[in-house]
């Protein structure tokens, strides 16, 4: 069997939240790949992959600059979109840019666009939607082969649509809806998604035609939000009224969940249309198996930053993959979760660093240490690891260490950063961080994943310990002798 071609790819929308997961896989497949973003230094990439591409500065919305594209190009992936910008105008604004995008590509000669879009199959549009099938319309008038992949809700850590029904679900485990979550729905799982984008490059029996893709379950929200609640094992109750209008709906949104207004009124106007796969023939074409929204859902959880490394740790430090470059690999949560935070001036960054690197076992947790062995004590009561475990050395800590009742994930001496991950029982996840910049100040901040209502009031019951212990622990890190 003869081995694919490789390509020379534009990817547009490269620091997006598809362009990011795409980007891995192009360069996993030997293709070259050129990315076009507004800022790059925006382009959130870690070294080793930033040496692998090419990045160009280009804005489409401005005027076309000639011999701005580097030569050679025959493939690029249109991954531009404007919801969260604007209630008004981003339909306008994406028309801009797919007429500015066509420019270009007659200057660069590509000869594939593909084009991620939405699921359109109702008569009446939502603006959004509406939005979508517009730009289809103006590539097809570009000067090359397009293939479009319309796609439902997706799936996947760090989507708005799944950072919501991950808010509504954690925050409300009762939940007074407005009618539009009983409206059906065929969610795709991200995985999914990037197969099918990756699976269509080059292929000619694609060209100049579109294509919906979606996961095997069609489900209305309602039955989204539950499904949600089953695989992170708890329950919500959700009751529908007829009575919310689209506006308090959107204010709904706004308040509960991380998301921006903007995004909330773009959302709930598409929530109100059914958007259902009319057929599955390119998952035919291209052998794909889709997975379902609960597999979907747990795969989430599986491979948001924090979830992967603590689930594969280990096999990162045997293969040796990331090398010194973990920091790169590793983020505490930023949707979702509660926060204590505080921050210390520090006169010798060594002489702390010393401190922190000393953390936990014998030298305790530098402030009201009795505290810290009566948490231990309940988390051996409750079939946790307790304090029992200490620590393997007393001034060296490495990734992948226990350290009392946490896991060490990262330890990164020259770049002062120690993050850990807690192994103790907890309704949620939480991860205790101490970084030093170059400006010599010490952060401190513990992160709190609740998990469901029960999360919630655990870490609002011991918010007033957290005051006097992390406010503690911060200044005696900070003494040096």
């Amino acid at each position: 069997m003869s081995e694919k071609p490789k390509h020379k790819i534009l990817l547009t929308g490269a620091n997006g939240y598809i362009g990011m997961r795409l980007l891995p896989q192009l360069l996993k497949q030997g293709h070259e790949v050129v990315c076009a973003v507004r800022d790059e230094k925006r382009l959130s990439v870690d070294s080793a992959t930033r040496k692998r591409i090419e990045v160009v500065e280009m804005d489409f919305l401005e005027d076309p600059v000639q011999g701005l594209l580097p030569e050679g190009l025959d493939t690029a992936y249109y991954l531009i979109h404007s919801m969260s910008s604007s209630t008004r105008d981003f339909d306008e604004r994406e028309a801009i840019a797919a007429r500015n995008f066509n420019e270009y590509m007659k200057e660069a000669g590509v000869n594939q666009v593909i084009y991620l879009s939405g699921i359109v199959n109702d008569d009446e549009l939502s603006k959004h939607l509406s939005s979508r099938k517009n730009v289809e319309e103006i590539l097809y008038t570009g000067p090359f082969s397009l293939t479009v992949l319309r796609a439902g809700i997706i799936v996947g850590s760090g989507s708005s649509s799944f950072e919501i029904i991950r808010d509504l679900c954690e925050k409300l485990p009762v939940m007074i809806t407005p009618k539009w979550v009983l409206t059906r729905t065929q969610p795709i799982a991200i995985r999914d998604v990037i197969q099918f984008l990756t699976g269509v490059l080059g292929r000619e029996d694609t060209f100049n035609q579109s294509f919906d893709i979606a996961g095997p379950d069609v489900l209305t929200y309602k039955e989204m939000l539950q499904g949600y609640a089953r695989v992170r094992g708890f329950r919500n109750w959700i009751f529908t009224v007829p009575v919310m209008t689209p506006k308090l709906s959107s204010y709904w949104l706004y308040f509960v969940t991380s998301t921006s207004y903007k995004l909330a009124v773009n959302l709930v106007d598409s929530m109100k249309m059914e958007v259902v796969a009319r057929d599955n023939k390119l998952q035919q074409l291209l052998g794909i198996h889709t997975h379902t929204y609960e597999e979907a859902i747990g795969m989430a959880f599986k491979k948001i930053e924090q979830n992967l490394v603590v689930s594969s740790w280990k096999d990162s430090m045997v293969s040796g993959r990331f090398d010194d470059n973990l920091e790169e690999y590793i983020q505490v949560p930023k949707f979702g979760v509660l926060t204590d935070f505080k921050q210390q001036p520090v006169s010798d960054r060594e002489a702390v660093l010393d401190n922190i690197w000393k953390i936990g076992g014998k030298n305790g947790w530098y402030y009201m240490n009795w505290l810290w062995k009566i948490r231990g004590f309940l988390d051996k009561l409750g079939g946790g690891v307790g304090l029992r475990r200490g620590r393997t050395h007393p001034d060296k800590i490495f990734a992948g260490d226990s350290l009392d009742f946490w896991r060490v994930l990262l330890a990164d001496r020259k770049r002062g950063r120690l993050l850990l991950f807690a192994e103790m029982k907890l309704p949620g996840e939480a991860w205790l961080e101490f970084r030093i910049g170059e400006d010599n100040i010490l952060h401190q901040r513990a992160t709190f994943r609740p998990r469901g209502l029960r999360g919630r009031l655990y870490w609002y019951s011991i918010l007033p310990f957290h005051y006097f212990i992390f406010g503690g622990m911060i200044r005696n890190i900070s003494r040096v002798n």
